[in-house]
């Protein structure tokens, strides 16, 4: 994926406790290294100074009108007549294409201790994204298509940084897949950070999918 002089990047930071977004242009590019011009805040149009190592899911559109995203981190600077920061680049293969109107489900293992009438059920999801996820149950669950249940998602970054997320969901259905039965589950009212917690954790997965795959061809 060729990334050209003159595309826009949207920024956002992987560690922080807030929903934050830069833009920024693409100056020039070398190698596995991309210059862009310093970012400003989506929210505050104000210049944002980004430190060494900061690390960022980067997002842009093709001219295909296809969006994309890889991770990136912030590896210099250069002083020129515009001043630059120098951004890593990540092999072809690593970039992701962003689905657009819908969340991208991940299909991995994830702890999810469902509340539901003051009692505590610990599943595991067989996939999620950040506006749902199908849960594992028995064959019986103790809950019914049309409920409403409590969540608590456990969130474990390929950095050993783990996040708890807590939202309501409804039970949109429980059907059978392989002889597993599986609970699928609608996320209601979900903070808009804890939605960029899972979004982060799904691209991270996607990522580490994708070169699981690689390795094996």
């Amino acid at each position: 994926m060729d990334i050209k002089i003159g595309t826009v990047l949207t920024l956002e930071p992987t560690s922080s406790e807030k929903v934050e977004r830069f833009k920024c242009k693409v100056m020039e590019k070398k190698d596995n290294i991309i210059f862009i011009t310093y970012p400003v805040d989506t929210k505050t149009d104000r210049t944002v100074y980004l430190v060494d190592g900061s690390q960022f899911r980067a997002i842009f559109r093709n001219d295909d009108d296809i969006n994309y995203a890889f991770q990136t981190e912030v590896v210099g600077r250069k002083m020129d007549r515009i001043p630059m920061i120098m951004l890593s680049c990540p092999p072809d293969d690593e970039f992701i294409k962003i689905q657009r109107r819908e969340f991208v489900r991940v299909k991995t293992p994830v702890d999810v201790a469902v509340e539901h009438l003051n009692q505590f059920y610990q599943y595991v999801t067989d996939d999620i994204s950040a506006g749902g996820a199908a849960i594992k149950v028995p064959i019986s669950p103790p809950f019914s298509e049309g409920d409403k249940v409590k969540l608590t998602i456990v969130l474990p970054y390929k950095s050993g940084e783990i996040q708890y997320i807590q939202t309501d969901a409804e039970v949109v259905r429980i059907f059978e897949k392989n002889d597993q039965t599986l609970a699928s589950l609608q996320f209601i009212d979900t903070d808009e950070l804890d939605k960029q917690f899972i979004l982060r954790f799904c691209f991270e997965r996607q990522v580490m999918l994708r070169k699981e795959t690689k390795d094996l061809q």
